[in-house]
């Protein structure tokens, strides 16, 4: 499948604010499965924008932009080709052996009711880890429902578990930690999916966990089902903030508006004659 996709974000600040400095991660990297065939940032503010990698080998951006800026918006949009592979992650880049991601962070903590949901899972699955991760998926797609709103900011996975209810980050969080308990390494994933009742003011979010034999199988319990190729794998992390896809501060201006308009869609191919 070949995804067009278009993101644009833009920024209000009252009074102006004399300085914004922002680290970006919008841009996917080709891995089996996914070939980024043409990708741009565009900055509306005059400033320099420098590319690096994090910890993680996420491609980043950063720019410090200066003021007084009433308004700023970043868009990025490009088309990304990309091949079901069943949910397994081939020749990504990996900068750290499986284990660093059985590391608990604050939004992954473990408690008791998340610790019992993953042992219930390995009881009715078995030892197989496969299996016990498609346990999890479809029992946690079961008993979470979805909000239809994503404005508001992820919580911990034990707050997202306890109310039974989220935004696609909260699912991520949720399955990973389950994972976790159970001695699973799971990751975090921000990207797009290409769905036709995806909100377009937000990203997609899922999970990736390591299989031995298999290595690295991506799993969205947001949606039920492990990603595919309407999935679009963009940067990934211990948890939301280790690859959110905008992170920064700003110097004065009071107030802050946030507006976000995402489009994921299908790219018609162009043949030649």
């Amino acid at each position: 499948m070949r995804l067009s996709i278009s993101h644009k974000t833009t920024y209000q600040y009252v009074p102006p604010a004399t300085r914004v400095i922002q680290v970006l991660r919008l841009t996917p990297r080709n891995h089996d499965g996914q070939y980024v065939a043409s990708w741009r940032i565009d900055v509306s503010a005059d400033c320099r924008l420098d590319q690096h990698e994090d910890a993680f080998g996420n491609i980043t951006h950063a720019f410090a932009a200066e003021g007084p800026l009433s308004e700023l918006s970043l868009l990025v949009e490009g088309e990304v080709e990309t091949r079901d592979a069943q949910g397994v992650v081939r020749d990504a880049v990996e900068r750290f052996p499986p284990s660093l991601y059985l590391r608990e962070t604050a939004l992954t903590a473990c408690d008791g009711d998340i610790a019992a949901f993953a042992a219930a899972a390995r009881k009715a699955d078995g030892n197989d880890p496969l299996k016990v991760l498609h346990g999890l998926l479809e029992r946690l797609h079961g008993e979470m429902e979805r909000d239809a709103d994503p404005t508001y900011v992820a919580t911990t996975s034990a707050e997202a578990f306890a109310r039974k209810h989220g935004i696609v980050s909260d699912f991520a969080h949720v399955f990973i930690t389950a994972s976790r308990c159970l001695g699973i390494p799971a990751r975090y994933v921000g990207g797009y999916f290409c769905g036709e009742d995806e909100p377009r003011n937000a990203g997609h979010a899922w999970a990736e966990a390591f299989v031995p034999d298999l290595g690295w199988v991506a799993f969205d319990p947001a949606i039920g089902m492990c990603a595919t190729d309407a999935h679009a794998r963009v940067a990934v992390g211990l948890d939301h903030l280790g690859a959110a896809p905008v992170r920064g501060m700003r110097y004065g201006g009071g107030s802050e508006t946030l507006a976000v308009d995402i489009q994921v869609d299908q790219a018609s191919r162009q043949t030649q004659s």
